[in-house]
């Protein structure tokens, strides 16, 4: 077994070498590409699911799949640390010019860059002290106003307006949407509203954790109707074995059966976990089939490597508070539960928690599926948190 060729590829948005178990979720985009370019209505997309089920993976592959329909895209990472219009201003800029270089009579372009600087001009936009520059003058009157949910709405229109005259359409791909201020999500939503009423040829494609469709829908009321909010779950065994298989065959080698059905009673079907096993057991066996008992020699090196290198990342950010809330939550088994039995195995009532709950949410540990009930952002946290804080006492 020769670990250069090793085909997995654990680690952060790195593409599977079989993107299995997506091909309904990637039709979906595929509609949504075809039907925006022949000026026919369609629901944009926001993903929702945990860490680890490679949504960032498939928002690349839609950008590839954009890229071929002969969409212009625009790629951004929302965060919490920075504006949306400081990750979308300079992208835009680019995608302007590109298509002002595009042959073609027209000054809808040239009118959406005129735009863009009002825009500028009106939310006072720099990337540290540098002032993003364009060497137009503004249009008065559009995107001016410093109202981001009016103002990006006339943008998009603007830019719209200049794909469509250069033949041309937009793909905007946000992943982590749900870092974006209720403010920001507002106005993107709104743009996209505006983009749906008037045909033109511009899409978002995002991704976010489950909290997702409640944000949207609290941003306004119509974002059911204007979305889709696919989930994107674990894959299913069958899925999970071809995850693995397929790859492997390539280089000669194969899986037993009773590898491929532990790995996914360890893993539980998420894809980035099904990549980690995955890489690890190839390193560690000697020759091809790969055979239960090495699965079982690896299991203890791969639960190792992601209680370092995946799951404390997230534990590291948490106050004492939260790990004992996290702690709490692990010990009534795999979730979801009821906030009810949180503060009964804290011993603390309920309201107290009230802080403790709204941190965890806010830097995407937990969420709620439904009222009154938490579930973990991340899949098999409840078992990590049981082997890093062996015990808990109440608060």
């Amino acid at each position: 077994m020769d670990n250069i060729r090793n085909p997995f590829s654990p680690g952060a948005g790195s593409p599977p070498p079989e993107l299995a178990g997506r091909d309904a979720i990637l039709d979906l985009a595929n509609v949504l590409f075809g039907r925006v370019r022949l000026k026919r209505s369609e629901k944009s997309m926001m993903m929702t699911g945990l860490r680890g089920v490679g949504k960032t993976v498939l928002l690349n592959e839609m950008e590839r799949m954009a890229l071929h329909d002969g969409y212009r895209t625009l790629f951004l990472e929302a965060q919490e640390s920075k504006s949306l219009v400081l990750l979308l201003v300079p992208q835009l800029r680019k995608l302007l010019f590109d298509l002002d270089r595009v042959a073609g009579g027209g000054e809808k372009v040239r009118r959406a860059l005129a735009v863009l600087k009002s825009f500028i001009g009106g939310v006072r936009v720099s990337l540290g002290n540098v002032e993003i520059g364009l060497d137009i003058d503004p249009e008065k009157g559009s995107a001016d106003s410093g109202d981001l949910e009016v103002d990006l709405s006339s943008l998009f229109v603007a830019v719209g307006e200049a794909a469509e005259e250069r033949k041309s359409a937009v793909a905007i791909l946000i992943d982590e949407i749900q870092y974006l201020s209720s403010s920001e999500l507002n106005a993107i939503i709104m743009a996209m509203h505006k983009m749906q009423q008037r045909q033109l040829p511009v899409v978002l494609v995002a991704a976010g954790l489950p909290i997702l469709p409640g944000l949207a829908g609290e941003a306004k009321s119509y974002a059911e109707r204007l979305f889709n909010f696919p989930d994107i779950g674990a894959l299913n065994e069958q899925d999970s074995a071809k995850a693995l298989q397929a790859p492997v065959v390539e280089a000669g080698v194969s899986f037993d059966g009773d590898a491929l059905h532990e790995i996914f009673r360890l893993t539980k079907g998420y894809p980035y976990f099904l990549q980690e096993w995955g890489y690890q057991v190839w390193n560690q066996a000697e020759s091809s089939p790969i055979t239960l008992s090495v699965v079982e020699k690896t299991t203890r090196l791969v639960v190792n490597r992601l209680d370092e290198n995946f799951f404390r990342v997230c534990f590291n950010r948490l106050t004492d508070r939260e790990k004992k809330y996290l702690r709490a939550m692990a010990e009534l088994g795999p979730g979801p539960y009821r906030s009810a039995d949180i503060s009964t195995a804290l011993g603390v009532d309920i309201t107290a928690l009230s802080s403790v709950r709204s941190g965890l949410i806010k830097k995407g540990m937990i969420y709620s599926p439904s009222h009154g009930v938490m579930a973990f952002t991340v899949p098999l946290f409840d078992e990590f948190m049981r082997r890093a804080m062996p015990e808990t006492d109440g608060e």
